[in-house]
């Protein structure tokens, strides 16, 4: 199946430098796939030399003259930014010339763009960032990571139902266990939003196995392939996570270098270690969706090196040959029309 993707290549902290040789690796590796690197073409020519010859028939480069910068707020790049990469790319996949967008620039800016140049699926109230993240059953899937800080019960339950969608496309499961994160597991536990939104979800048609806590995030009793709360939640579970990964990635690089004894300990214990680090490596769960749009657009870490936004690229790749959008809108359209006739 060919797939074209539009790329905002002058995205993230470090732009070209990671976005191009991440780019390349993509085609080496699918010779179905399409790219159009969008930004300054005098820079992109720089960078690619003479991958452009190498690549003919499956690389563009596409000139924008603008470039959204990481802590621009979203309202000035969506009202004075209309010809940066991050726009361009996306307006790439509204005019059907890509079928999605990858960026690794400013977060806000690129959701508002995004929503205001695709618009959203009908029945959808707000869109959800979704993302996999490692657990000890592989890894589970979350939203929203912190696209709204504030949902209703009805935002949560869409979120659940879009979230559904991609996770049973994305990774072949007929029926998803979804869980509502809350601060315990029992009825009685959790806000008035939270309570409302497992009544909505224990009448619908998920695979719906009730409140989950935060360590059900990556290592709970039982396995859970969505898990859904509101942006505020996310968003803060995600970086401690992050967080406690990084700290346990230095305390043990200090233990092991302390002296001869404990390098010895670690050069026998670096199998594995590094066994370890690959199970937990962020940047293969790089790559966050914007769920509620009529098109795909997917998030990078802005610091992301080549090998996370590759990663990013591949996500991509995953959700146009699964025709996700197609497969969330319909499944909305079912929900709602469910939902009136109860």
């Amino acid at each position: 199946m060919a797939l074209t993707i539009s790329i905002d290549a002058m995205g993230g902290d470090f732009g070209p430098g990671i976005t191009v040789p991440a780019s390349l690796d993509c085609l080496r590796n699918n010779p179905d796939l399409k790219l159009i690197l969008v930004g300054d073409s005098t820079i992109l020519n720089q960078h690619l030399g003479e991958n452009l010859s190498v690549f003919k028939d499956r690389l563009t480069v596409h000139h924008a003259s603008q470039q959204v910068e990481m802590h621009e707020s979203p309202s000035k790049a969506l009202k004075n930014k209309k010809d940066s990469s991050m726009r361009v790319a996306i307006n790439l996949v509204h005019e059907g010339l890509a079928d999605a967008c990858v960026s690794a620039g400013n977060t806000g800016a690129l959701m508002a763009t995004a929503r205001f140049v695709l618009k959203m699926i009908p029945g959808i109230d707000r869109p959800g960032i979704i993302s996999a993240l490692p657990s000890v059953f592989g890894h589970t899937h979350v939203l929203d990571l912190g696209a709204n800080v504030d949902c209703t019960a009805e935002h949560l339950y869409q979120f659940a139902v879009m979230g559904n969608e991609l996770v049973k496309a994305v990774e072949n499961i007929e029926s998803p266990r979804v869980g509502l994160l809350n601060i315990g597991e029992e009825d009685v536990k959790g806000n008035e939003q939270v309570k409302t939104a497992a009544k909505l979800l224990e009448n619908s048609s998920l695979n719906y196995i009730g409140y989950v806590e935060g360590n059900s995030l990556n290592a709970g009793n039982i396995k859970v392939d969505l898990i859904v709360c509101d942006g505020f939640v996310g968003n803060v579970a995600l970086k401690s996570i992050e967080g406690a990964a990084k700290m346990i990635s230095t305390l043990l690089k200090e233990d092991f270098s302390k002296n001869i004894f404990t390098k010895l300990a670690g050069l026998i214990a670096y199998p594995v270690l590094r066994s370890f680090k690959d199970r937990i490596d962020p940047r293969l769960y790089n790559g966050a969706s914007f769920l509620g749009l009529k098109g795909l657009v997917i998030k990078s870490h802005g610091g992301a090196d080549a090998l996370a936004f590759k990663t990013a690229i591949e996500i991509a790749e995953i959700e146009v040959k699964q025709d996700v959008i197609r497969r969330i809108s319909e499944q909305v359209e079912k929900s709602l029309t469910l939902s009136k006739s109860a």
